[in-house]
């Protein structure tokens, strides 16, 4: 239900109204101290009426691909860092019966640090950014800083790093958001609005603070990215079929063509949907973008697994062709169901969830995929879903968590909340945020205190689920 202190968003027609004096969204931002001080976050201990984590997550089940939950369960089951990847409905059961500062952004929703990364801007320059927006939604500012503050915890134990290195990158991302928020409360909207973080400007911004091999590394990887595009996906998932035309090749269950899911009548029908669902969903882009997207065929379709958490939702990858087979185009339907975070603060302004996505994304990002958009879908089961489109690989590039030094990881995480703090100072207060934050590091040592608390919780809920699998009760398939 709603909380109490959360602010509404304002509606997509909202009238011009400006923003109030800065001295007023200092106090603001002073006054959330009372609501929810800041040592207060260090204090976190599970509520006595906790949910079942394990049953957070088979609810969530109900509503996927049913061949594909096991799969999902036996990723989360991995290690405890996969756990946390797929378990964001359990953080946000645990923060959202809490209380919560009244500050209210547009929430990434799942802000863990292997959801930021690299990716191509419509201008064709490599731009590192939050990377995941199937959660956003609007609510406290606070949430999103504290699932990347746990997830970089986890990561650290993971590794297998020491507590001291592990809360000393806490500590630098914490410091980063606050720093980076408190330097955008001082600059104009629009200034904010425009500022990203280029490819360029990440090596130059922390060469000082890593080893000369770390800024090497990171150089090639910067490189390489460049070429993770349509054509690297060309080679690698599809092959020219006996008539001429490019075809997905079969990789269950990672990726499964149509033909390989349906009869042919039943893949006719549903192909007939896709075409239709594509040019409805050129409507959700600007005129210029519908243009180039009209230029192109769909001529085959492929089911796709993705991720940890999002593993049984419908994902689809359509491969369309434009002036021939060296020019194709891969958009990636992915199912958007409500976010974890709606239950815990007040509904969407958008009743289509793809819309809520897309939005959010727009909101967060200072740069978007050309073609992001969104659509609601027929499904064959007879129920309306809601889709998001955007381009397969466009410039990918995410981080080698696994080879990381300590160094590393320190710079890697304030790069992921120098980004967050950006998405927030777009979506919100940003003065008053700074302002509850302080010039100090007392919110930053709460932010690492919790931080360690919940990746101890996070331990004990990885664990129930594996005695849930050993039990018998929870069906995963592993190694996948």
């Amino acid at each position: 239900m709603p909380h109490p202190t959360d602010h509404p968003q304002p509606t997509p027609v909202a009238p011009l109204r400006g923003t109030p004096p800065p001295e007023l969204r200092r106090q603001e931002g002073r006054a959330a101290r009372t609501l929810l001080p800041r040592s207060t976050t260090a204090t976190w201990e599970p509520p006595a009426d906790r949910r079942d984590p394990v049953g957070i997550l088979t609810a969530q089940n109900a509503s996927r691909v049913p061949d594909l939950v096991p799969l999902r369960m036996g990723r989360m089951a991995a290690t405890p860092f996969s756990f946390f990847r797929g378990a964001a409905a359990v953080m946000a059961a645990d923060l959202g019966t809490g209380p919560r500062s009244g500050l209210t952004v547009q929430l990434c929703g799942d802000a863990h640090l292997a959801n930021f990364g690299g990716f191509a801007s419509p201008e064709r320059s490599l731009v590192f950014d939050v990377n995941d927006f199937d959660e956003t939604h609007h609510g406290p500012f606070e949430w999103d800083v504290q699932r990347l503050a746990a997830s970089l915890e986890i990561a650290g134990r993971h590794r297998d790093l020491p507590p001291a290195a592990r809360q000393q990158i806490v500590l630098a991302a914490a410091r980063a958001y606050r720093e980076t928020l408190r330097t955008f409360g001082d600059m104009g909207h629009l200034d904010v609005w425009h500022v990203q973080l280029r490819g360029t400007e990440v090596v130059e911004k922390w060469r000082d603070s890593v080893p000369r091999s770390v800024v090497d590394n990171l150089g090639k990887a910067l490189r390489k990215a460049r070429t993770k595009d349509r054509q690297k996906a060309r080679r690698r998932l599809t092959r020219v079929d006996d008539d001429g035309e490019l075809r997905f090749r079969s990789d269950p269950p990672l990726l499964v063509p149509v033909r390989e899911l349906f009869d042919d009548d039943e893949q006719s029908r549903l192909l007939q949907v896709v075409v239709g669902a594509l040019s409805d969903y050129g409507e959700s882009l600007t005129g210029a973008r519908r243009v180039l997207l009209e230029r192109y065929r769909l001529v085959d379709l492929a089911r796709r697994v993705v991720g940890v958490g999002s593993v049984g939702t419908r994902c689809w990858v359509a491969l369309l062709v434009g002036r021939d087979n060296d020019d194709p185009l891969f958009l990636q339907v992915k199912e958007a169901e409500p976010s974890v975070l709606e239950a815990y603060t007040s509904p969407s302004p958008y009743p289509e969830n793809g819309r809520r996505v897309v939005e959010g994304q727009h909101l967060l990002q200072a740069t978007s995929d050309a073609l992001l958009g969104w659509n609601t879908v027929q499904g064959a089961d007879d129920r309306r879903h809601d889709y998001y489109f955007r381009q397969l690989w466009d410039w990918k590039v995410s981080a080698d968590l696994d080879s990381m030094v300590p160094e590393a990881m320190a710079a890697y995480a304030q790069m992921c909340a120098w980004v967050l703090a950006r998405g927030h100072a777009r979506s919100g207060n940003a003065l008053a945020i700074g302002s509850y934050l302080g010039k100090g590091d007392v919110a930053d040592r709460s932010f690492a205190e919790f931080a360690t608390r919940y990746a101890d919780q996070n331990e004990l809920d990885h664990r129930a689920l594996l005695d849930a699998i050993a039990a018998g009760d929870v069906e995963a398939v592993t190694g996948v």
